[in-house]
Order: C-alpha cells, then structure tokens, then sequence
C-alpha cells in the first residue's frame, strides 16, 4: 500500500507546481475588448507576403498538380480498364474495376474543379479553360454510369482529360500524369 501513497503525493504535488507557476506567469494587466478589437484590426490591414505575380506563379502550380492528379486516375483507373475491356459483362473482375473506376471519377471530378478554380488566377489559363468548363460539369454524372456500366463514360473522361492537357499546354502549364494512391483515390 505505500507505493499508491507515494505516487498519489507526488502526482499531487507536480499539479501543484504546475499550476502554481501557469499562474505566476501570467500578466497582471487586464486587456479590455475595445484593445484587442485594434489589435485585431491592425492585423486584418497588414497587407499579405505575396505579391499577384507570386500568386500567379503559385495559381499555375496548382493547376498542374490538380490536373496531373486527376489525368493519372483516369488514365490509371479508367482508361487502361477500358481499353482492357474490363468494363464489358462477365468480364473477370469487373465489379472492383467499376468500384475502383468510379472512385477515379469522382477524385478526377474533385480535382478537375480545384484546377478549373486554380485556373482563375491566371489570366492565360482561364482563357484557356473557359470552353471547357461545361465538359468539366458534366463529368459529375459520370461515376454513376461507369457504375452502371456504360462503356462510352470512360472515353468520355479521356476526352475532356485532354482537353485540359491541352489547354494547359497552351498557356504554358504543360500537364503530366501523376497517378495518386488508393488512399488518396478514397479521401477525395
């Protein structure tokens, strides 16, 4: 029984310490609302780091990130099934094909828009992207018919996959795939 005894004492009295010295640090001054409502403004007006022409620069990287994310999936996930015929009736493992599939279309359609709206802050890319920004919509239907099993959903998202390439291509984005992992695949 000493042991617990001891354990409980000392336990105690590091609390105490502790608390202790939390309060002897804290400042005797007490701040009103109406000062921490100036510091809170003197902090809103502080003007940001970045510059436009950074957040240009920085909008740019993020499209291509974006869009290579989503080209790997689809090309990884959807097109290469497609073109192996997995999507077909009876095909062996068609089912985890069309779950994996699926799951390509909606993380293609996630990270098509973050591009779309990384796009905006440069002015060439969003030139560029405006045309496609109905095809991009449109792909938010398509993980259901991939599910379904309409085989002509896989080259449509090939088709507009390009599209962006291409428009990043010319605006000097050049897009290349980059396959994301399972897990990002199923976090969206």
């Amino acid at each position: 029984m000493p042991v617990p005894i001891r354990r409980l004492c000392v336990a105690l009295t590091l609390c105490c310490a502790l608390l202790a010295g939390s309060t002897a640090c804290g400042s005797s001054e007490k701040t009103s609302t109406k000062d921490s409502a100036q510091i809170a403004a003197v902090d809103a007006a502080t003007p940001s780091p970045s510059t436009s022409a950074e957040r240009q620069k920085f909008a740019k990287a993020r499209f291509v990130a974006n869009a290579g994310l989503a080209a790997g999936a689809v090309y990884q996930w959807i097109v290469k099934p497609w073109k192996a015929g997995k999507f077909k009736k009876g095909a062996k493992g068609r089912k985890l094909t069309l779950v994996k599939a699926g799951l390509a279309g909606g993380f293609a359609y996630n990270r098509l828009k973050a591009a779309k709206k990384n796009a905006q802050g440069d002015p060439l890319l969003s030139k560029a992207l405006a045309p496609l920004t109905a095809g991009i919509e449109s792909l938010k239907s398509l993980p259901s018919k991939l599910r379904s099993g309409d085989e002509g959903a896989a080259g449509v998202f090939d088709d507009i996959i390009n599209k962006v390439k291409d428009a990043g291509q010319s605006a000097g984005a050049p897009v290349k795939d980059q396959v994301p992992s399972a897990s990002q695949l199923s976090g969206g």
